[in-house]
């Protein structure tokens, strides 16, 4: 495996996580989240990878969504929203990547 496999390895697990921890924040838009993602390389996606991932989690209820319209001459868009179900599924992550950043940091400085 080269590093590139290994960062796409990474970003696969980590990106559901970083979207849910935004939308938990405010509500966004597709492209929004995209362009926002685009400022650390290791979370930047392409939409076909985004979106994807949008619908499954409004599949999973843990987001819902809204069609807004925006400025004169510009389609509406579609705002992502988190749910209670969300929140929860959002917390559970949390709790997971604290026990994640724990274990490699124990296993970085020997003390396990």
């Amino acid at each position: 495996m080269n590093i590139d496999e290994w960062k796409s390895q990474i970003k696969r697990g980590t990106l559901e996580f970083g979207i849910l921890l935004m939308i938990n924040q405010k509500q966004y838009y597709g492209y929004e989240i995209i362009s926002k993602l685009e400022k650390w390389p290791i979370l930047s996606a392409k939409e076909s990878t985004i979106y994807p991932l949008l619908r499954r989690l409004l599949k999973e209820e843990f987001l819902t969504s809204f069609w807004q319209e925006s400025a004169e001459g510009l389609p509406p868009r579609k705002y992502y929203m988190i749910t209670d179900k969300g929140r929860e599924y959002l917390k559970e992550m949390t709790l997971e990547w604290g026990n994640l950043l724990e274990a490699i940091e124990a296993v970085s400085s020997k003390t396990f």
